[in-house]
């Protein structure tokens, strides 16, 4: 199989293909731009293509579409007036917000129209009582945060991308991060949402009810639907306790099965216990290289892991106990002030930057069942060698969920034949081909890897009852009808 990145345009020797949507002429009529610009205002319809430019390709500079234009909505009702002209002229739709995606879901499949969510921006005074908020779909992850805290709650979601990732990307791929142990992944957190369908109609649910067992969840339909569904405006979310005691540990061992040992018996041991990361010593040494931060250890050992602990109280002794007796340890350090927990964190949460700044990677986020991941990681050189010889694969991720991040470099021109060969790899091990990501374009032609036909044309059935013209980011998810 030599599968195609499909919809998507290359900006690093990527080979790919157009998608064909409705819509897809790339021209804006008058009739179209001034329903537009009525919806949300001249200063917010863009047509300039130097302005455009910006959204047109995902950050990691790997892909890249061509918008027709760029609109920028206020809150639900502009929303809806943008998705009914667009309706009306059989025009596609594309929804992005932070931007900070990596799989080609948030740039333009050609011709359509970008939808921002950069507007999309309020957030509702904090229910303390029933720990709940309800926000715009474009509120950043950093801000819900600051918003949050300054009661006393948190998210339960957190990752390196919170300064610009928005709440509504969070829903729309089910955004994973680094405090799944703990709290689960976003579907978990959304207690309510309001969207725009594919015919301009609104749906609103956002009464936060913990109980309500009427009908079909379209909470949880839509969240992970990477916009193919609904374009989500605002979310009602379920908070959770600020502890702001914390101790963070960077722990050297030798291998995946001791990490993994280490993490059973930190999770068994501590229910104080939020994030359980995993990098490697070509990922350390990556990350000191782009970022100057000194060597944690007197030696470089193969595997490392983040560990931190948050409670009421402060869970140090607990945390170093825990290491104290597991085996698997070879050596650890621990922080508990602010900067010390900030510091042995960079070494995980820097892999990003550091990876970009050594070239444009392929990237690729999978899942494996914990009993199968030392074998699949012991696999992925030779299986990415075979695929490119020049490939220098960097790892990373959520240990707890077998979620693994591989991140390939010097290998964009072969970038079909280093995802196949990794993806079927990891379905071989019973796998998912997306673990928090999701689909997008680049990894649709995989879907069958994880999904059985029968869920495959069940999903098929739920996109064209809900958006029979596939207006709605074709391409994504799904092949396009």
């Amino acid at each position: 199989m030599n599968a195609p990145t499909a919809g998507l345009t290359p900006t690093a020797d990527v080979a790919a293909t157009s998608d064909t949507a409705p819509g897809s002429d790339r021209t804006l009529t008058s009739a179209l731009a001034e329903e537009l610009r009525a919806a949300v205002g001249a200063a917010h319809l863009l047509t300039d293509p130097s302005v455009i430019a910006s959204f047109e390709s995902d950050w990691t500079g790997r892909f890249r579409g061509r918008a027709r234009c760029v609109v920028r909505p206020a809150d639900t009702t502009e929303v809806a007036a943008v998705m009914a002209a667009a309706a009306r002229a059989k025009a596609s739709i594309c929804v992005q917000g932070g931007n900070t995606g990596l799989v080609g879901g948030s740039v333009p499949v050609d011709g359509a129209i970008l939808l921002s969510t950069a507007r999309l921006t309020a957030l509702e005074p904090v229910e303390v009582i029933s720990g709940q908020v309800t926000v715009g779909a474009g509120v950043t992850l950093a801000a819900l945060q600051r918003h949050v805290r300054a009661v006393g709650y948190d998210f339960g979601v957190d990752f390196a991308a919170r300064d610009s990732a928005t709440v509504g990307g969070l829903v729309a791929t089910n955004a994973g991060g680094e405090r799944v142990l703990r709290y689960g992944t976003t579907r978990a957190q959304v207690l309510g949402i309001e969207a725009v369908l594919a015919d301009g109609s609104i749906i609103s649910r956002l009464t936060g009810l913990p109980k309500d067992n009427t009908g079909y969840h379209e909470m949880s339909l839509l969240t992970g639907s990477e916009g193919t569904l609904g374009i989500i405006t605002r979310l009602r979310l379920r908070l959770v306790p600020r502890l702001t005691e914390r101790a963070v540990a960077l722990v050297a061992v030798d291998d995946i099965t001791a990490a993994l040992s280490v993490v059973r018996k930190a999770r068994n041991r501590l229910p104080s216990l939020e994030a359980a990361e995993l990098f490697f010593a070509d990922g350390l040494a990556l990350v000191r290289e782009k970022t100057g931060l000194s060597a944690p250890f007197a030696e470089t050992y193969p595997a490392y892991l983040v560990l931190e602990c948050a409670g009421r109280t402060d869970p140090t002794e607990d945390l170093l106990e825990a290491l104290a007796d597991s085996d698997a340890v070879r050596d650890a350090t621990v922080a508990t002030d602010a900067r010390g927990r900030h510091t042995l964190w960079a070494y995980r949460e820097a892999h990003t930057e550091s990876i970009n700044a050594a070239g444009v990677p392929v990237k690729l986020d999978v899942a494996v069942p914990l009993t199968a991941l030392a074998e699949m990681v012991a696999s992925l050189p030779a299986t990415i060698a075979a695929a490119c010889q020049t490939a220098r694969p960097i790892l990373f991720g959520h240990i707890n969920e077998g979620n693994l991040h591989v991140n390939v470099l010097d290998a964009t021109s072969d970038a079909e034949a280093v995802t196949d060969a990794v993806l079927r790899l990891v379905a071989s091990h019973g796998g998912s081909i997306s673990a928090e990501h999701g689909v997008g374009r680049a990894k649709r032609a995989w879907l069958g890897l994880s999904r059985s036909p029968q869920e495959i044309a069940m999903m098929r059935a739920v996109k064209r009852g809900l958006d029979p013209d596939g207006l709605l980011n074709p391409g994504v998810l799904l092949d396009p009808a």
